[in-house]
């Protein structure tokens, strides 16, 4: 190998007059020769990308800040939901949640933690389960009234359709759709709540529970849709839980039954009404709109013998298998309305994909869930408190 101190470069710049540290020669125009008016651009240090770079991924405003601090985290574990005793004392939920302080009390109280291992409960009925597997028990009423509450409002949509509409998002017919699901809220709940051991003791109930559902499925002013409003679907079956209508052995069909069910309307009146996401992470986020179907679909393929996480980059996979496992119609949905390359538009799934084995997908997406959702003041500002998820 030459030297480099022989090379006729080392040679020339030792020749060369030496130059004058800190100074900044001006350009000078290529016609007259006269200096340029723009000083020239201060050389690259190494600390920000050079001139010509472009990131693959381009960076976005919500990129996740504190990804140590989620990996480091304890997996959240499944709880039992602190039953509710009658007497009851109903009454109309509302916001509490207004700062970082307000959330750090959330997360400490015994229904803040209780919430999260009611989703962890949930995520753990379903390990290894299809969608078209059979139940471990029969579906209980109360899950049938849930059914039959989604089906009604189903054919909602089909009495209610979009108006011509030009613009990318908010066809306003969602207003309509929203307006029947408000009128008609109470008479949905009621079958809900008949299912109870003695319906008397929660007579009532509708006045705490509408709320919960009313805002489970978008916002009829905005005609949005987010993970808040998904959470608080979460909290509407919590608030049901805890007055006894659901029980654990339920819990394989609240997800595999009614929650798939729920994310089915959600997925029609997104397409049908195009729904604006609300606070969508953009290309940092999971999906524009669903966090939980990911969290419970990891759970559905947890050893499985040949589906891994990267087996979501195989078409016939997704093709075949996408009506069995959530995880795989959400990423198929993404597919199918995003364009560009995966792992540009999605670099979160793209590189979860990544991940070994789908254990470490679902408990990582449960850390996720409680840094990214339940922790996040711009989405728990419209979770609701009432006696059955008390504030204190």
């Amino acid at each position: 190998m030459s030297n480099p101190e022989s090379s006729p470069q080392a040679a020339a710049s030792s020749t060369s007059p030496p130059s004058h540290a800190g100074h900044i020669h001006t350009p000078l125009c290529r016609s007259c020769g006269a200096p340029a008016a723009a000083p020239a651009p201060a050389p690259w240090t190494g600390d920000s990308p050079p001139p010509a770079y472009r990131p693959i991924r381009m960076p976005a405003i919500n990129a996740p800040t504190n990804t140590a601090a989620i990996v480091l985290s304890p997996v959240p574990q499944p709880l039992p939901v602190p039953p509710a005793s009658p007497p009851f004392a109903f009454q109309a939920p509302a916001k509490r949640i207004a700062s970082p302080d307000d959330i750090a009390r959330f997360k400490d109280s015994t229904h803040g933690r209780h919430f999260l291992g009611f989703v962890a409960s949930l995520s753990a009925s379903v390990h290894g389960r299809k969608l078209s597997d059979p139940l471990p028990s029969p579906p209980s009423p109360a899950v049938s009234a849930l059914l039959d509450l989604i089906s009604a409002l189903s054919a909602f949509v089909a009495s209610t359709p979009p108006f011509p509409h030009s613009s990318r998002y908010g066809n306003p017919a969602f207003r309509l759709w929203h307006e029947k699901l408000g009128d008609s809220v109470n008479e949905l709940i009621a079958p809900i709540t008949a299912t109870a051991a003695s319906p008397s003791d929660l007579a009532g109930a509708e006045v705490e529970l509408a709320p919960y559902l009313l805002d489970s499925f978008g916002n009829g002013t905005r005609i949005d849709y987010g993970t808040g409003h998904e959470t608080n679907f979460a909290a509407f079956l919590y608030c049901l839980a805890r007055l006894g209508l659901i029980t654990e052995p339920d819990y394989p069909a609240v997800v595999l039954r009614v929650f798939a069910s729920y994310l089915d309307l959600m997925r029609t009146l997104q397409d049908t009404y195009l729904l604006e996401p609300a606070g969508s992470h953009g290309v940092w986020g999971l999906d524009d709109y669903h966090f939980l179907p990911f969290v419970f679909g990891a759970a559905q393929l947890i050893d499985h013998k040949y589906m891994k996480p990267k087996s979501i980059h195989n078409p016939d996979i997704l093709e075949n298998f996408s009506k069995e496992y959530m995880y795989l119609a959400c990423v198929m949905y993404v597919k199918k309305v995003k364009k560009g390359p995966f792992a540009e538009h999605s670099p979160m799934l793209d590189d979860i994909s990544a991940v070994p084995n789908w254990k470490k997908v679902n408990s990582g997406l449960l850390k996720m869930y409680k840094a990214e959702v339940l922790e996040k003041v711009p989405i728990m500002q419209h979770f609701l408190f009432g006696s059955l998820i008390k504030w204190k």
